[in-house]
């Protein structure tokens, strides 16, 4: 019998949600019904920003904002189905990520915290609803991210090729998928920015939320002491497993590590910024021995020319694709892999990768919300 599920993601480029429609068949075959982008509401980003941030730690804020999404997600739902053939009560589940505001896995007392009010979303909707996924790995002693791996092992390894998956949102993640005869188990973690620095720079230079094909950076020369400053980062040093979000990664962060950056050219700070994103993804790629493979990109990255260019630069040797070339919108693979980790949720599955996230066991991720 078919199911079918909903996968909500905003990630921590904080400029829209994406939605993803699929159906899951017995034995686990995977179609994308329908797919659909919803920019957030003008006020959200900002509001957002002074929260991770930490401009605004008002509880009040925090909890009203928290509301706000649940009923912004259930739009998003709502229209998404109104676009296909279903209607609310042919969809098993919801799975929603939620809005990260805050990431601290490796505190004394660890958490992450997404928004986006569970229980607004499965009222309006009157769909089960998934959501809190990461909160459970912590508990089990994982870093909670990320979780798409066990998805991508799903829908993306190969029996014969070892391939890495990249995913280039506000942070930017690696997927290492050994081939099914490899006694290697699959990795991955985050390696480090993807665009957030990028956009903020942008944002906070042009009034511009991101450099659109990566045509600012391009047209700037990258600074070698700057870059070299913010590769001391230990970061990019540390071993898996190992995630981060733009909490960390941050113009506060940029300027501390760096206090005469506002001293350059902009367009250079650009251009440094890109290639700390390339080079530190192609580190870590290099480093695991995968820059001779097949690497597939995904999220809003895959768009920045630019940064494309960077990484055909640092990594040669490899076969570049984006995952259309697999059958997945690069924009929606974290939508639906929300989805599909709905699905692990309501079928009692583990939905997380110990050797991927540090947890000591696989464990059943989110909480459900009945609708």
């Amino acid at each position: 019998m078919d199911n079918y599920y909903i996968g909500l993601m905003s990630g921590t480029s904080l400029d829209a949600i994406d939605a993803a429609l699929i159906r899951i068949g017995d034995k686990g075959n995977l179609d994308v019904i329908s797919l659909l982008t919803t920019k957030f509401p003008e006020h959200i980003p900002s509001q957002l920003r002074n929260l991770i941030n930490g401009k605004n730690d008002s509880i009040h804020a925090l909890c009203s904002l928290d509301t706000e999404l649940g009923d912004i997600y259930a739009n998003v739902v709502l229209d998404l189905i109104s676009k296909s053939a279903y209607k609310p009560h042919d969809i098993k589940a919801i799975g929603c990520h939620g809005q990260t505001v805050r990431h601290r896995p490796d505190c004394r007392n660890p958490y992450s915290l997404q928004i986006g009010n569970p229980s607004v979303l499965a009222e309006k909707t009157g769909i089960t609803t998934v959501a809190d996924f990461r909160s459970r790995d912590i508990a089990a002693g994982g870093q909670g991210a990320p979780l798409v791996p066990a998805f991508h092992r799903a829908v993306f390894s190969h029996p014969e090729e070892q391939r890495a998956i990249i995913n280039i949102g506000g942070i930017a993640n690696i997927t290492l998928l050994p081939h099914h005869k490899s006694k290697d188990s699959i990795s991955g973690y985050d390696s480090g920015p993807g665009n957030c620095l990028l956009d903020a720079w942008s944002l906070s230079c042009r009034g511009l939320n991101y450099d659109e094909d990566g045509s600012w950076a391009n047209n700037g020369v990258v600074d070698i002491k700057l870059l070299d400053s913010l590769l001391a980062d230990s970061f990019f040093s540390k071993s898996s497993p190992k995630s981060t979000g733009s909490e960390n990664f941050n113009l506060d962060w940029l300027e501390s590590n760096y206090p005469l950056v506002t001293d350059l050219n902009a367009e250079d700070v650009q251009a440094t910024l890109a290639e700390l994103t390339a080079h530190t993804i192609a580190l870590h790629i290099i480093r695991e021995g995968y820059d001779d493979n097949e690497i597939y990109l995904c999220g809003g990255g895959v768009h920045n020319k630019d940064l494309v260019e960077r990484l055909f630069r640092h990594l040669p040797n490899a076969k570049l694709f984006t995952t259309d070339e697999l059958g997945l919108d690069p924009d929606y693979v974290e939508a639906t892999a929300f989805a599909w980790l709905a699905r692990c949720t309501m079928e009692k599955q583990a939905g997380n990768l110990p050797t991927v996230t540090g947890a000591s066991h696989p464990v059943i991720l989110g909480g459900i919300f009945p609708a």
